[in-house]
C-alpha cells in the first residue's frame, strides 16, 4: 500500500508519501504557526531518514520549516531544479530581500547534494519530475518541480507553485502531456491561486479530483474554478454525496491510501496519523 498525506501548514506547502517498504519521499517543508512542523511529525514517528526529497519552490513557504529539518533527518536525495545555479539562486531571491534561514539551507543543499547517489527500491512507487529552464524563465515560480507520482494505475500532480507561462512551456512536452493524461489526483497549483490555473492543462488531465493547500481566502487571487475539471469522487459512502475539490483550509489534513489493484481512499480531518505508523 501507498500511502500520501497533504498536510495542513496554511499558505505553505508539505506533503509525505510512504511506498509499502517503507521508503518514502517528502515534497517541500512548509510549516503553519499552531505548531504542525516536519521536523516535530517525523521524528514523532521515528522516521529519522527521507529517502528523497522533492523542493517543489525555492520560496519561503515551501521551506520554512528546512533548516530545522535538517537537523534532525538525514535526506538522501534532494531533488530541484537544476537549471539554475546556487550563485543564480542566490541573486535571484536576494532581490526579494533578506534571506530566510529555510532559503539560505535550501540554497545551500542546491549546492551541496548529487543527485542520484545510491540506488533505492521504492517498492513500485515511481516518481517523474518536469522543470523549466533559467534563464527562459527568471521567476521562482515559474521554475518550479512538477512531479508525478505513480503507485499501480493512480498517479497524483504535485506542480509546486507554476503560473500559467510555465504551464503553456512545459504543455509544449509530448512526455509531459503524457503524465498529464494519467492524473487522478491533481494538486492545486500555488495554493489554488488565478495564477496558477491554466485551462489548457485540463484538455490533458482529467482528475477524479483537485487538492488544494491553502489557508483562509485572504487574496480574491485564491479563488478558483477547478471543481469543473475533476470527475468528484464518493463521499461519506454515499453515491449521491461527491466532492471535486477537497482544501486543507476547510477539511484539514488530507490522507490518501492506495492498496494493489484498488482504487484511491480519501480521509481528511484530524491530526496526521504519521505517528499511527509508529505503532
Amino acid at each position: 500500500m501507498m500511502t500520501f498525506f497533504l498536510f495542513d501548514v496554511g499558505h505553505g506547502f508539505c506533503a509525505y508519501a510512504e511506498g509499502p517498504n517503507g521508503t518514502n519521499t517528502l515534497f517541500d517543508c512548509g510549516h503553519d504557526e499552531e505548531g504542525f512542523r516536519p521536523s516535530v511529525i517525523l521524528p514523532a514517528a521515528h522516521i529519522s531518514n527521507v529517502c528523497r526529497m522533492v523542493l517543489g519552490n525555492f520560496d519561503s513557504d515551501h521551506v520554512s520549516d528546512l533548516e530545522n529539518l535538517k537537523k534532525v533527518v538525514n535526506i538522501q536525495h534532494f531533488i530541484r531544479n537544476q537549471s539554475i545555479t546556487a550563485d543564480q539562486l542566490r541573486r535571484l531571491k536576494l532581490q526579494g530581500g533578506p534571506l530566510t534561514g529555510g532559503i539560505q539551507t535550501a540554497i545551500k543543499m542546491h549546492s551541496e547534494y548529487i543527485y542520484p547517489n545510491a540506488a533505492i527500491d521504492y517498492a513500485g512507487v515511481q516518481l517523474t519530475t518536469f522543470w523549466n529552464s533559467y534563464p527562459t524563465f527568471t521567476d521562482t515560480n515559474n521554475l518550479s518541480v512538477v512531479s508525478f507520482l505513480q503507485y499501480g494505475a493512480s498517479c497524483i500532480c504535485i506542480p509546486g507553485d507554476l503560473e500559467g507561462p510555465g504551464w503553456m512551456e512545459l504543455l509544449k512536452n509530448l512526455s509531459f502531456r503524457a503524465y498529464l493524461e494519467s492524473v487522478d489526483i491533481f494538486v492545486a497549483s500555488h495554493h489554488g491561486r488565478k495564477s496558477g490555473y491554466c485551462k489548457e492543462v485540463f484538455d490533458h488531465c482529467h482528475p477524479a479530483v483537485i487538492l488544494i493547500s491553502d489557508r483562509d481566502v485572504v487574496f480574491e487571487s485564491q479563488e478558483h474554478v477547478y471543481a469543473k475539471h475533476a470527475s468528484g469522487i464518493m463521499w461519506n459512502g454515499s453515491q449521491s454525496d461527491k466532492r471535486y475539490v477537497l482544501t486543507t483550509r476547510c477539511d484539514g489534513h488530507m490522507h490518501v491510501t492506495k492498496k494493489p489493484g484498488e482504487g484511491f481512499y480519501i480521509s481528511v480531518g484530524g491530526t496526521p496519523a504519521l505517528a499511527a505508523k509508529a505503532g
